[in-house]
């Protein structure tokens, strides 16, 4: 393995945290024996270029700075190459992080489990998920919660996490069940009124809410979480108990484990680690061992 490593930034990440965060975690790097470049793209696109340039060219890892959009990036760089994931995660949401008990919000630390993890061979095999040709870390989401989503994403930067509790408020007062018809794996195809489908390969979105409780990110399934049709009363006293993962025990909530899933709806749009995919329909698939992560050598992981 060579000794440079490769960091891709964000520059906008956290409001500005990820700029801040190339430098100790680069740093920490260094301070380990590490030749240190950064990667910083005119934009998304050019940014993916420029790191899978760095994984063809042999670089020893590639590390993320910024938050699950940043990941998503870097994952699909690095999807089914031998090629390790690093994550500096100094996002608003920081998903992909916290199921993995990685650092949040302290790049220095995060730089030195990176180093030690290369040096100690701590490396984690997890799944991915694949819709089309696009790779996801964390969760898929349809329906009220990418509507929430969509409302969230046009909020001042400066809300945080914060912004996805004011856009579920607001999107409260007009959103109705959505019909949908589903698919699992190779089964017939379901129709579902259904409040939202979370299709979970770590158990949560949105910084922390917990909505595929029991996802495993390494047993070759997602975890399908369905909030079927209920009134906004009911929705209102069941979100919150979200960040706890302790709705899935409520009537309106059915979990299904599977290693694809398609999704139909009309009007409704699919976000995965809080990126956009477009309109649905979709169709994601489970991919077992799809990525190599730096990992914690304790394990600690919650998803």
């Amino acid at each position: 393995m060579t000794s440079e490593i490769t960091l891709v930034v964000n520059p906008t990440a956290g409001s500005g945290r990820g700029a801040h965060a190339a430098q100790p975690a680069a740093s920490a790097l260094r301070e380990a024996g590490f030749s240190v470049r950064t990667v910083l793209g005119e934009d998304a696109a050019d940014a993916l270029r420029r790191a899978r340039e760095a994984v063809a060219g042999g670089t020893g890892a590639l590390i993320a700075v910024g938050g699950d959009g940043v990941v998503s990036l870097a994952l699909s760089a690095l999807a089914r190459t031998a090629t390790p994931l690093g994550v500096v995660a100094v996002g608003s949401g920081n998903d992909f992080a916290r199921a993995l008990g990685l650092p949040v919000r302290d790049p220095a630390a995060a730089g030195r489990l990176a180093a030690r993890a290369l040096k100690e061979g701590t490396v984690r095999t997890l799944d991915l998920g694949r819709v089309g040709d696009r790779w996801f870390g964390t969760v898929l989401a349809s329906g009220f919660d990418s509507r929430v989503n969509d409302r969230a994403n046009r909020m001042p930067p400066g809300a945080g996490r914060f912004r996805y509790d004011l856009a579920i408020l607001a999107e409260l007062a007009s959103f109705a069940p959505v019909p949908y018809r589903v698919r699992f794996d190779d089964g017939e195809e379901r129709e579902i009124r259904a409040t939202l489908v979370a299709v979970g390969n770590t158990t949560s979105y949105g910084g922390g809410m917990r909505i595929c409780a029991g996802a495993v990110v390494d047993d070759g399934l997602f975890d399908v979480t369905v909030v079927g049709e209920c009134s906004r009363s009911t929705l209102l006293r069941v979100f919150p108990k979200v960040y706890r993962g302790t709705h899935l025990s409520h009537p309106a909530v059915t979990v299904y484990r599977a290693r694809s899933v398609e999704l139909r709806a009309a009007g409704v749009t699919a976000y995965a680690d809080g990126e956009s995919l477009g309109a649905l329909p979709v169709r994601a698939v489970c991919v077992p061992g799809a990525v190599r992560v730096l990992a914690r050598g304790d394990r600690k992981s919650h998803g």
